[in-house]
């Protein structure tokens, strides 16, 4: 299983501390982001390796932290050669863009840069591995106006994804769609299968809606401390809670 993680974002409503640092290399509770995420993934027996998809701004950014990282897995960063955010590709051309350049023909875990959280994977890995689909992680945010921010989704009593809505005016759960997303080798080519239809490419809940609406989708509970580090007041809980 290799892992993937987005990191290709401007973060422009984290300006000035994103002008020149991406996202995911500022620190929370002393340590980049993007090395919370290391942390969680490393244990698993199922890894193979990493790769960060950045752009063109930051590129020198990942490498040099790549450079002077501890990890016991390969990381490979891939510059998606986009300069601001008027001409990114968007997370899913990122995702069909770093399958192109890495060649990559095993299972793949997709992981938002930008995602922070403390719980481990193997419980959604093994369900991800059961189901003949992609497998999206879930969070009960448990109060309606947060439901409300979110892509959320509906399950059936087999976990299948039956609805997915980005940030509904009326959620019809509370169950939220965190950027943690689960690809088996045998389903990897719905990325650029969904490239072809299209239809934007920017947030990646657009390819999850289209995965649920082609009966493709499965949904599974996460429990543990998650925050989706998205402007300033997102990034100052995190650091008061790790």
């Amino acid at each position: 299983m290799k892992v993937l993680i987005l990191a290709a974002g401007y973060a422009t409503r984290l300006y000035p501390l994103t002008l020149n640092k991406p996202k995911p290399l500022l620190e929370v509770g002393g340590m980049p982001i993007v090395e919370h995420i290391l942390r969680i993934i490393e244990g698993s027996k199922e890894l193979t390796g990493v790769l960060v998809v950045t752009n063109n701004k930051f590129h020198k950014n990942f490498n040099e932290w790549k450079d002077g990282v501890k990890f016991s897995h390969p990381i490979e960063v891939i510059n998606d050669e986009t300069l601001s955010n008027d001409d990114r590709l968007g997370a899913i051309g990122d995702m069909n863009l770093a399958l192109q350049k890495a060649n990559i023909d095993e299972d793949l875990m997709v992981i938002a840069g930008d995602n922070l959280f403390d719980f481990e994977l193997d419980g959604f890995v093994k369900f991800a591995k059961s189901h003949n689909g992609v497998t999206v992680g879930l969070r009960d945010v448990k109060e309606r106006e947060l439901a409300k921010k979110y892509g959320i989704v509906k399950l059936d009593d087999k976990s299948k994804v039956t609805l997915f809505v980005e940030k509904p005016a009326d959620p019809p759960s509370m169950l939220a769609a965190m950027c943690i997303y689960y690809f088996s080798k045998e389903n990897l080519y719905l990325i650029s299968d969904y490239i072809a239809t299209g239809k934007k490419q920017d947030a990646p809940g657009n390819l999850m809606a289209w995965l649920a609406g082609e009966g493709r989708l499965y949904g599974f509970k996460i429990d543990g401390r998650w925050f989706d580090i998205g402007d300033k007041a997102s990034l100052e809980r995190a650091e008061k809670e790790f």
